[in-house]
């Protein structure tokens, strides 16, 4: 797959020698957000990250703020307006920007191998586009060798701890 996460712009905080889906993780940014509107802001400033082609997989427990950062990434990536970003938890794929440069995909409704095969994951990684793909460890070890993970942890009452990793061979 074509992605290229590997010249991504640096803007980060250290790095970790962790193992993940056999893949190195560098952990790039690190940050507990305390409201929604600050989470979509951070997820504006972190979209430097992500310039197509690029896939960026998005994990955390339902309510953990995916989709809310999501509609940062994708304002800061030019491709939407905030509020146009919505989950595709039913429609499982949604297209932002006038060429389709960003791709939002929902997998939490993916039973198995078979739903993620029908789902053309592969047509969109030929696109030189970014694709952020919630509920991203459905995918097992179904990824690139090089890509981002967002993931996202719930702490008490609008707080998220955000930490944002680079996963490569």
């Amino acid at each position: 797959m074509p992605w290229a996460a590997d010249r991504q712009p640096s803007m980060g905080c250290g790095e970790s020698g962790r193992e993940v889906m056999g893949l190195k993780a560098v952990t790039l940014v690190e940050r507990v957000t305390h409201s929604p509107e600050e989470t979509v802001l951070f997820g504006r400033e972190v979209a430097a990250y992500f310039r197509p082609p690029c896939l960026v997989l998005l994990e955390g427990d339902l309510g953990a703020g995916k989709t809310t950062i999501t509609k940062g990434i994708v304002a800061g990536l030019g491709a939407a307006r905030e509020e146009d970003v919505t989950s595709p938890t039913f429609t499982l794929v949604h297209e932002y920007g006038p060429n389709g440069q960003v791709f939002h995909v929902d997998l939490y409704r993916i039973e198995g191998a078979r739903d993620l095969a029908t789902l053309g994951l592969d047509d969109l990684s030929s696109q030189p586009a970014t694709v952020l793909v919630e509920w991203g460890e459905k995918l097992g070890d179904n990824v690139p060798q090089t890509c981002f993970k967002v993931r996202m942890e719930h702490q008490e009452s609008d707080n998220r701890r955000i930490v944002i990793e680079r996963l490569e061979a």
